[in-house]
């Protein structure tokens, strides 16, 4: 029974790697699941009133869960404590951080008679073992390199030799292998599959340095005797058919993989490979081809023993292939789609690199694809493997313009806060910090650490939302999931295809002490910005001086002010003058000062922003930019995010709105009309803050009383709009990370402690998270 609709369903349930799939029936386990529940470290078992009842508590969700007898309850609660006993987590005992295992799965290890069932990772040459998938610290690790593998022929074992101390029943139709250490005992790895048992073998063997000409597939066994000949080049393996194009389909999968339903997606992966390349791509009809590669990616995303498998294929059907006008061309294109995604294990990068050597051509469009490649994986290798599928912009780029000839092969306009926009290069594996130090090259700014600006994006509902990119995200990965949501919201609709996503780039954290150095350009953007805080009310101006900076920006944006001269004299136009001086009231003049004024009062206006406008003749825009922002600079919350909202309070006063601001000084509370200062919660007294329900609580640990010692701790919570709720979680917890980053700075006495760490206090959910700046979406 769900949490929501308070009836019972009889569900067949499966237990596997860490997950509770259900389904209708046990016969509809290989269809989709009805649902299912992922475990980790924050689920909980609650035992029910019923002697058959519990209740599983989810991130998500909450399920009641009834047995057909007491034994199968405890059965069942056993299991799923013993799951859920995750070790503290600690930083990963791995040879690199990151590593990609080559292989990974549920096997029961025995050693010197004791038999556990274990999470076990090959990752690089070292075998390692963990209590469960979650965990980061494994319980044990296996260097391999120079082990002898075997399998264990146990047709005369007895059932009851490998029962014994197990967690499951170890029945003699399991495979075993054994990892033969020159040092230590020898470790036995009981295996529940056929599929599962090759697939260990072959990447043990090859991690433990053996020839693998004798294990995995007969398409692996060639590539482990190129290995074994140094690749060289005038081996007729090279040419073997198994290695080279087939105009038939496969048969079986080229790689080894752990279980039958990956042997049957690799099928129909190699199916849908062949369909891309077989198929002529046009212009106008190349969603078919988008639709494609970027399912054909996904999968390999999702399941990554297939990214091997892929690359194998592609490698296969590349290969000797006769030339035709656009087939073998399509290969190589579908090949520069996947290398900045993901890279084949080891052995098969070392096959793929070989491949790409000896296909590499300038003089010729498929040697030049074979170079972008080379040029790709070597990019994937320095900065990591990707998240999210190929954008449609991606796969047009590569399918339309040949990316060899383009350092950078992808392109997209960045906006400003003034209305200009610059177009950056950028390639599969692009960061956004690597993205914003090449905008700041062409732009003239100081990089993002110095200017305090952010790239955004906006929100593919179209509400006036944006969400700031980290800049360890990849921008393709970032174009991706925009579109991806885009798709999702629009879903069947024409509409969602004809929106692209929009960067944009402004100042997100302000520093007083950043003033200094300031370059023309981040001036510019930095008054514009402050220009649209006054037109939407967040800024406290007069009408006054609203007028006169209205006229500044006037000056800067259109220049000197052109006196309209009657018709036939050959001056300007009366009308074109009215225009600029009807954009100037739209653009830059605050819109509650307009809204509701009568016509009358409208011209006069019009009338006083004329002489105004006219008074700053002959000042340059950079001078305009620097008296702007100096009269701008004198609000104290000049640069600091404001957003509103409205107290939860027991008074007569609850529909009272005020201003939360976030700057480098704190948390400040203003009020909504007149934006005068209330109060100011610098860092130092913020205890907890973040979301909490639907509403933004902020928790304040006040100075202690100096008679008694005692400080008392305050809860204010606030109703905003729950996507302002995660913005000005994220924005307080950036401003915190930069004042601890100054505090704990080495110049500083050690004493200094960490804003996050009060008193042993932490943030909840959001703040973790946030200290690393938002994630899209």
């Amino acid at each position: 029974m769900g949490s929501r609709v308070k009836t019972w369903k009889r569900r067949w349930f499966v237990l596997q790697q860490g997950q509770i799939l259900y389904y209708k029936s046990p016969s509809d386990v290989i269809r989709k699941p009805q649902g299912q529940v992922e475990l980790n470290s924050r689920c909980q078992i609650v035992r029910g009133e019923g002697a058959q009842t519990f209740q599983l508590i989810s991130e998500k969700k909450t399920y009641y869960l009834t047995a057909d007898s007491p034994n199968l309850l405890e059965e069942w609660i056993r299991a799923l404590q013993s799951l859920l006993k995750v070790q503290a987590t600690g930083p990963p005992v791995l040879p690199q951080g990151g590593t990609k295992p080559t292989v990974r799965g549920w096997l029961t290890k025995v050693k010197h008679g004791h038999s556990k069932l274990v999470w076990c990772a090959l990752i690089g040459r070292t075998f390692y073992y963990y209590r469960s998938h979650e965990d980061k610290r494994p319980l044990g690790h296996l260097p391999v390199r120079d082990a002898r593998i075997e399998e264990v022929d146990r047709s005369c074992d007895s059932d009851e030799d490998y029962e014994a101390g197990g967690t499951r029943p170890l029945l003699s139709s399991h495979c075993t292998l054994v990892i033969h250490p020159p040092v230590h005992s020898p470790t036995y790895l009981l295996i529940g599959t056929k599929h599962e048992k090759d697939t260990w073998l072959y990447h043990l063997t090859v991690a433990a340095g053996g020839s693998s000409a004798k294990v995995g597939t007969a398409y692996e066994q060639l590539i482990g005797k190129l290995m074994d000949g140094e690749g060289d080049p005038d081996s007729p393996l090279w040419k073997h058919p198994m290695l080279c194009y087939s105009k038939d389909g496969l048969y079986t999968s080229l790689t080894t993989l752990p279980s039958e339903a990956l042997q049957t997606e690799a099928l129909k992966l190699f199916k849908s490979c062949q369909l891309f390349i077989n198929v002529p791509v046009e212009a106008a009809s190349v969603d078919y081809h988008v639709s494609l590669a970027q399912t054909a990616l996904q999968v390999c995303l999702v399941h990554p023993e297939l990214q091997s498998e892929i690359y194998c294929q592609l490698m296969k059907q590349t290969s000797c292939r006769p030339p035709q006008k656009y087939s073998l061309m399509q290969g190589w294109q579908l090949l520069a789609l996947c290398a900045p995604l993901f890279l084949p294990q080891h052995h098969f990068l070392w096959y793929v690199k070989q491949q790409l050597q000896r296909h590499a051509d300038p003089r010729n469009e498929t040697g030049q694809y074979a170079t972008y490649c080379q040029r790709a994986v070597e990019r994937t290798l320095q900065t990591g493997e990707r998240e999210a599928r190929p954008s449609r912009m991606e796969v047009v780029s590569i399918l339309l313009r040949n990316p060899f000839h383009h350092s950078l092969p992808f392109s997209i306009p960045v906006h400003f806060a003034n209305g200009t926009y610059q177009v950056v290069g950028f390639d599969g594996s692009s960061t956004v910090d690597e993205f914003l130090q090449q905008l700041n090259q062409e732009t003239g700014m100081r990089k993002s650490s110095h200017s305090g600006f952010a790239l955004f994006t906006d929100d593919p509902s179209g509400r006036d939302l944006e969400h700031c990119l980290q800049g360890s995200v990849k921008i393709c990965d970032a174009i991706s999931r925009w579109e991806q949501a885009l798709k999702e919201l629009h879903s069947g609709k024409s509409e969602g295809g004809t929106r692209v996503v929009k960067l944009m780039y402004k100042n997100r954290l302000y520093f007083r002490s950043q003033v200094k150095g300031e370059t023309e350009r981040e001036r510019l953007l930095l008054a514009f910005q402050a220009s649209g805080e006054i037109v939407a009310g967040r800024f406290p101006v007069n009408k006054e001086l609203a007028l006169e900076m209205a006229a500044l920006m006037a000056q800067v944006e259109y220049g000197d002010l052109e006196r309209p001269i009657p018709p036939g004299s050959g001056g300007t136009p009366p009308s074109k003058t009215q225009h600029h001086l009807q954009q100037v009231l739209d653009r830059f003049y605050p819109r509650r000062y307009r809204h509701g004024t009568p016509p009358e009062q409208l011209r006069h206006l019009t009338d006083q922003l004329t002489t105004k406008w006219a008074s700053l003749q002959g000042c340059s825009p950079p001078e305009c930019i620097r008296i702007y922002l100096t009269v701008a600079r004198k609000w104290p919350f000049f640069g600091a995010k404001l957003f509103a909202a409205q107290p939860v309070q027991l008074s007569s006063k609850e529909n009272t709105l005020v201003w939360i601001a976030v700057n480098e000084d704190g948390v400040s509370i203003l009020d909504h009309n007149t934006m005068q200062v209330h109060v100011t919660y610098p860092y130092s007294s913020l205890m907890t803050f973040g979301g909490c329900r639907d509403d933004f609580m902020l928790v304040i640990r006040s100075i202690p009383d100096q008679s008694s010692g005692k400080g008392h701790v305050e809860k204010l919570i606030f109703r905003m709009a729950v996507p302002k709720i995660a913005e000005a979680t994220f924005i307080v917890a950036s401003y915190m990370n930069h004042c601890s980053a100054t505090v704990n700075a080495p110049t500083n006495p050690p004493a200094a402690r960490k804003p996050w760490e009060l008193d042993g206090q932490q943030f909840f959910a959001p703040a973790p998270r946030a200290a690393k700046g938002p994630t899209l979406l």
